[in-house]
Parts: C-alpha cells; sequence; structure tokens
C-alpha cells in the first residue's frame, strides 16, 4: 500500500478514476516508464552491500617502572627517549594494534609535567630531575599515538610510592615526603595507605589533572590497590584503622580496606567523567576474582589480599571496561583462560566491555608458543556477543624485539587488516557529520578538512562484492587517498570511535 499511495500523490488531481481497478493505466497515461516506477520501489529489494567494519580492542601495556618497557633505561638522552617511543608507535602501526596503554605513574612520580608530584626518575634517572631538553612525554606520545589512529590510556599506579631501596630518594614533593606517616616500609616496596584521605586526595588529584590537561583517551588501573601480601607480615595500616574505628566506623579491617578502595573507584569513575565524559576509566585485575570462581579454579584470592572487589565495580557500572589478566594457558584447569573469561563475561550487568590481558611475555619467560595466543584471541572472538571484544597484551617488549616470532604470526593471522575499537554508547552514541567536498581526480579520493573538532580519524571502505571492508584508518589531519579503481566509501570516526553515514565513489 505504500508503493500505491506514493504513485497515486504522482496523479494529477483532474483525473478522476477508480485507482486500484486503473492504476497501471493511469501510469502509462501519466508517461512514466518503468525506470520510474522502479525508482519507487522499496530498496530493500535489491542487494545492497553490507559494511563490516571489525570492532575490537587491540591494546597493549608499556611499562615504565623497572624501565621493563620504556625508556629502555634511566636516563637516556631525550632524542633517544623520543626515538624509542616513536619505535614502539610505528610497531603498533605496523601490527594493526589501536590503543597504547602507558604508565605515566609507576611510583607516585609523573612521565609528564605535572605541579603535584615529581619527575619520575625511571625517565630521568633522578626523581625530580625534568627532561633536558625538556619536553612532555605524555603529551608528546599522545599527539604521535593520535597521528596513528591509536588511543593512548594513561596508566596510573594508586598507591605504590617505591619498587625498592635501590631506586634513589625521594624527592621534596613526593607524596612519601609530604605524608611520611602514612609511607609504609613493606617488604621491597614503599607503599602508601589507602585508608588515608590526604593519600586518597593526591591519587584523585593527581588524575583529574591529567584528564583535565591532557588529551588523553582512558584512565587506567592495573590490579595493585593494596599491595601482594608479604608472608609473616602484615600491611602496618592499624593507626589509620584504629582512627576510623574511634571515629565509629563499624567495619571490619578486610572491610574497611575493601571500601576504601571501593570508594576510589566510585569516585574516579564519576570525577573523570564529570570533566570531560568521553574520557574512559579501564582496570585490569587479577584474573581471579577468588578461588572457586567458577568451581574447580585455584589460586590467589584478590577480595581477601588486594581488598579489591572487581565484581562490585561491575555490578555498579563504576568502569567503562575490565580487562582482567588472564595470564594462564588454555588448557591447565585451575586456572583455565576460556574458563575465566566466560565467568568475568557472565559479571557483567552494566553490559561494558571485556578486554581479557594477555601475558604475552611467557613467549620468553616460560617458552610458550605463538600458538597459545593465536588461539586465545580466537576464543576470545568466539564470545562477541558476550561483549568480549578484544585484547591487551603484556608486554610491549615481545613485540618490539620480535621474540619468537611473533610479528609474523601476528601480521599473517591475529591481526592482518586494521580495526577501529569498539564504540561505547553509554558515554557517547552520536556520530559526526559525514565527510564532505569529496571528489575523485584519477586514483586519487579527496574531501574536506574536518572544521568541527569532533573527527579522530576517517574510516576507508573497499566494496568487495556484497560487502564493504575496512581498508585503511586515516587520521583527522588526513584528506587525501591515493588508491586502485573500485568502489570506495568513506566515513568520519569521532574520538570514541562512532561512525558517520558514509561518502561513496567509484574510483575507475
Amino acid at each position: 500500500m505504500n508503493l500505491v499511495n506514493k504513485l497515486l500523490a504522482k496523479i494529477p488531481k483532474n483525473i478522476h478514476f477508480r485507482p486500484k481497478h486503473l492504476l497501471w493505466s493511469c501510469l502509462i497515461i501519466l508517461g512514466l516508464t518503468l525506470t520510474q516506477i522502479s525508482s519507487y520501489l522499496p530498496t530493500a529489494t535489491a542487494q545492497q552491500p553490507s559494511f563490516f567494519s571489525p570492532r575490537e580492542f587491540r591494546g597493549v601495556w608499556v611499562a615504565s617502572v623497572a624501565n621493563i618497557d620504556w625508556p629502555s633505561q634511566r636516563g637516556l638522552p631525550v632524542a633517544q627517549q623520543k626515538a624509542e617511543l616513536l619505535n614502539i608507535l610505528n610497531r603498533m602501526q605496523e601490527l594493526n594494534l589501536n590503543a597504547l596503554v602507558l604508565q605515566v605513574r609507576p611510583t607516585g612520580d609523573a612521565l609528564y609535567d605535572s605541579s603535584i608530584e615529581p619527575w619520575s626518575g625511571w625517565l630521568t634517572g633522578q626523581q625530580g630531575t625534568p627532561p633536558q631538553p625538556f619536553y612532555d612525554p605524555l603529551a608528546f606520545a599522545i599527539a604521535e599515538s593520535h597521528k596513528r589512529n591509536i588511543e593512548l590510556h594513561a596508566w596510573f599506579n594508586p598507591y605504590r610510592a617505591q619498587l625498592s631501596p635501590n631506586d634513589g630518594s625521594f624527592a621534596a614533593n613526593h607524596m612519601a615526603t609530604k605524608y611520611p606517616q602514612y609511607a609504609y616500609r613493606y617488604g621491597k616496596n614503599i607503599w602508601m595507605d589507602p585508608g588515608a584521605k590526604v593519600i586518597q586526595d593526591q591519587t584523585f588529584n593527581t588524575i583529574i589533572d591529567v584528564v583535565r590537561r591532557y588529551d588523553v583517551d582512558a584512565i587506567h588501573f592495573d590490579d595493585y590497590f593494596y599491595p601482594y601480601p608479604q608472608a609473616g607480615q602484615e600491611f602496618p595500616d592499624y593507626q589509620t584503622y584504629n582512627a576510623y574505628k574511634a571515629s565509629g566506623g563499624t567495619l571490619s579491617v578486610s572491610n574497611w580496606r575493601r571500601q576504601n578502595v571501593n570508594n576510589m573507584v566510585q569516585r574516579l569513575y564519576q570525577g573523570i567523567h564529570a570533566e570531560k565524559p568521553y574520557v574512559k576509566f579501564g582496570i585490569s585485575p587479577f584474573g581471579i576474582y577468588r578461588p572457586g570462581n567458577p568451581p574447580g579454579i585455584v589460586g590467589f584470592d584478590q577480595y581477601e589480599g588486594l581488598y579489591a572487589d572487581v565484581k562490585l565495580w561491575m555490578e555498579k557500572g563504576w568502569l567503562d571496561y575490565l580487562a582482567p589478566q588472564l595470564y594462564w594457558r588454555i588448557d591447565p584447569p585451575q586456572q583455565s583462560y576460556p574458563a575465566l573469561l566466560n565467568w568475568w563475561l557472565q559479571q557483567n550487568p552494566q553490559r561494558r566491555h571485556i578486554y581479557a590481558g594477555n601475558f604475552l611475555s611467557q613467549l620468553q619467560g616460560a617458552g610458550w608458543p605463538v600458538s597459545e595466543f593465536e588461539r586465545q584471541v580466537a576464543l576470545s572472538r568466539q564470545r562477541t556477543s558476550q561483549l568480549s571484544l578484544g585484547n591487551i597484551f603484556f608486554s610491549m617488549k615481545m613485540f618490539r624485539d620480535n621474540v619468537s616470532g611473533v610479528n609474523n604470526v601476528f601480521k599473517s593471522s591475529v591481526y592482518p587488516t586494521p580495526a577501529l575499537p569498539p564504540a561505547m554508547p553509554w558515554l557517547d552514541n552520536q556520530p559526526p557529520a559525514p565527510p564532505t567536498g569529496i571528489q575523485v581526480n584519477s586514483d586519487v579520493i579527496s574531501w574536506s578538512a574536518d572544521n568541527t573538532g569532533d573527527v579522530r580519524s576517517w574510516a576507508l571502505y573497499q566494496q568487495n562484492g556484497n560487502q564493504w571492508a575496512l581498508l585503511q584508518v586515516l587520521n583527522s589531519a588526513t584528506n587525501a587517498v591515493r588508491v586502485t579503481p573500485g568502489t570506495y566509501a568513506l566515513r568520519a570516526v569521532d574520538r570514541l570511535a562512532n561512525e558517520s553515514s558514509e561518502q561513496v565513489v567509484t574510483v575507475e
């Protein structure tokens, strides 16, 4: 009936007839050709190519603590620091990775220009000493990542103050110097007290300062809240706990510690989004919530050991993504990668993203074969309907050094083509405006530069039969691309990976 009504609307008012009986006669009277008639047919009758837009988070951790990944040594010349970081980003681009998780506050210090905390000794060789000649590593990393369509997730450790006594002295503005009463030697570490309000505020203010001043895509925590337990040594926060009890608190010490961590997670989730609603917040906890979850799993109890109630955070929606460190192989039943992944996927009532953390360093540390990681990524992909939407690999050193030929395998079979990261509709579901001014000149497609500030990148698709396949992701400063003959579609992509409608062109 919709088609009939559309056609009747084209008939002059002075022609009188019974429309259902004389429709085709009237069409002939009006001189409508079959081609014109077909233009009114529903488009669903034609086979339109469908878009294949792979969405997958492909991250890698780059650790600065102990110079694990970057910089490779303390106190390197600035030119070498920059060159190493560019090599990492170029390797990521080569491997079609799309997210750099960069550790910027490993021990109460800063790998960026901060008025709150001291320059990191892991960067310059001496805590509190700025790089010379001066540059801001975080600003540099963000700009170079975005040029390559790579997200930058700024990775913070909230309470660790020192890794070992060999790390050198604290600067005057380090939190352990300012608040020595809350700085505890615990094993080899010095750890700040997560129950002390001034320490909570220091962590919160430091992170919000970065959110405010830098164009980061996300704030990221790993598994360190309270320190991992030391045999025969209780974490010495009894004075803070006793003060809590004296003020009327009734929680047990374990529940009080969990409440301290819960409050920080909630406060940060709300504070980050109040400052910039589009900045994501993700946490990568220890991969086992509690022994017996799921049945048969044994191992460390982070709920009682680190006081991290990750299940609660997921129930409350205090995260935008969770990256559980599933640092075990597929087959051992006591810590099974697929069993643990399946369990975490079931603890997600707010439907946040799950990106499994993969222990790529076991290529070197334990001699795992690269095929183990091929299988782990494949298992993650089989569960996309449950919001298993990507992987993060520890650490970049394996890709940097191509350990066991891992790069060759990833390029050929794991990530052979680019992918956009998954969109987060609860943060932003408004697509950007589509590209404008699109033209073809010989083998070059060009379009107008973005003047809205809303475009992070351009997604170029090529038609292959009845599908559009993602061919390239181009940065926002690009407005022309050379291609081979074919039919192409261009979409604008915003910072949260929402795509515009497409503009289609054919290159002869």
